[in-house]
């Protein structure tokens, strides 16, 4: 008779082969076996029914502000939201300080992690004018998930607006690189639109154009290049266009926030709907979910980038761009998939297969014999509203504070063992480098 370390079982699994009620057998942290295992025993029996399994949610996109901001956030408050809203794994941005754009800062940063995060990580290294010749090394340090480049929307170093400078990073590095595009040169230009104490301006000044001006020239540089790049949170109908014709060197990802608010939102929440780039008009976001419905889309990414509800609440434009986001992606997605607007498989594909693919990650994305036990566990049928008291952020506000939706993580286990369940923290901090195909030890 065979024994596993734990069984999930009676659960309806979603997985890159459809839907449907399947075991889940653990040993050493790896799936085992799928099927009928009845017969089988474990140390632990966890009973599923009624229950959706997800491969365990990658949430490639935060910003968790440690070091240097810790006021606002850190790797342990960050990744207890993660937990608690069902993510497993975090790639984490480097507009920390210091900046993480050196071989120290990046070192650093995984000590910090280590014993202390709740989830999985990986870190991305900032590409800068600076580094471009350290770049081909750092890029390949475990638990890096490749270069971020901010072309728009940054300060000091982290800033290459250039074509330049950003053909030389491309010109070295050999991994998939995630791109902030807005051409910094037309929001320089255009900052005298911004209204004082008016944020309904902000997608004024940071308009469609500088979105699109910005993709267009990465998207060339790419092709000069033959490199690959990952542009981040699309805003704007246009862009998905001119993307799905660039396949070949661009993948894309979306936000749960611009898939969700449209302009109305700066009317009810203010500043706190304040983002880089901005929440547009609902036209952009019909053109955003086209993206989604016709597979432009690779990735969803939360962007979570939490500010304190003080700093929120200056006036406009002395506040600053940001919200909270990787506890609520999930629910908010799941809503989504209740109202008809995805699949359970589509958003299965847009968090974790989807993640997995474009940045070659080991052993995640899919739920496999051989694959890391990392599931999230959902209630597709609980109805549930989001409130500011649930969120674990060291900054404790969502811009869906009162929010009704209908799908609800119940479970969020890694390697096999449950870390959060029904609401509540159930193990210790235990998270680890994300692998990646590109960073392996020889």
């Amino acid at each position: 008779m065979a024994h596993y370390d734990a069984i999930f079982k009676n659960g309806t699994i979603v997985n890159q082969d459809g839907t449907h009620l399947a075991d889940i057998g653990v040993r050493g942290g790896l799936i085992a076996a799928l099927g009928s295992l009845g017969a089988a025993t474990a140390d632990v029996v966890t009973d599923c029914a009624g229950l959706h399994i997800l491969p365990g949610v990658i949430d490639t996109q935060v910003h968790f502000r440690e070091p240097g901001l810790e006021h606002k956030e850190d790797l342990a408050t960050g990744s207890l939201a993660a937990v608690m809203g069902g993510v497993t794994a975090v790639f984490e941005m480097p507009n920390t300080n210091p900046l993480t754009v050196t071989r120290e800062a990046f070192a650093d940063k995984i000590a910090r992690a280590s014993g202390r995060m709740h989830c999985d990580f990986a870190f991305f290294i900032g590409g800068t004018h600076e580094n471009v010749g350290e770049l081909p090394e750092l890029e390949r340090m475990p638990g890096c998930a490749g270069v971020k480049v901010f072309m728009g929307s940054s300060t000091g170093s982290l800033l290459v607006a250039d074509d330049d400078g950003v053909g030389s990073i491309l010109r070295v590095i050999s991994r998939r690189a995630a791109f902030h595009s807005e051409d910094e040169y037309r929001l320089e230009e255009r900052k005298p639109l911004r209204i004082p104490d008016d944020p309904r301006s902000h997608p004024v000044w940071r308009d469609p154009e500088a979105a699109l001006r910005s993709t267009r020239r990465l998207v060339a540089l790419a092709h000069k290049y033959g490199k690959r790049i990952h542009v981040l949170h699309i805003s704007t109908a246009e862009e998905m266009v001119f993307l799905a014709g660039h396949k070949d060197v661009a993948t894309v990802e979306v936000t749960p926030h611009h898939l969700t608010l449209d302009e109305t939102a700066y009317v009810r929440l203010g500043t706190f709907a304040q983002m880089n780039p901005p929440v547009r008009d609902a036209a952009h976001r019909a053109g955003i979910w086209a993206g989604v419905d016709n597979g432009v889309v690779d990735v969803l990414g939360s962007d979570h980038a939490p500010h304190t509800i003080e700093e929120k609440r200056k006036p406009y434009p002395s506040s600053p761009s940001g919200m909270t986001g990787v506890q609520t992606l999930v629910p908010i997605m799941l809503d989504h998939v209740n109202a008809g607007r995805l699949t359970l498989e589509r958003f299965v594909d847009l968090s974790s297969a989807g993640p997995a693919r474009i940045f070659n990650i080991a052993r995640k994305g899919r739920i496999a014999a051989g694959y890391a036990a990392d599931l999230t566990i959902v209630d597709l049928k609980r109805r549930q509203t989001i409130t500011n008291a649930w969120i674990a952020s060291k900054s404790p506000w969502t811009p869906y504070d009162g929010v009704a939706v209908t799908g609800w993580p119940v479970g969020t286990v890694l390697r096999g063992t449950p870390v959060m369940w029904e609401g509540e923290l159930v193990a210790p901090a235990g998270g680890r480098p994300v692998e990646f195909l590109e960073t392996l030890a020889s």
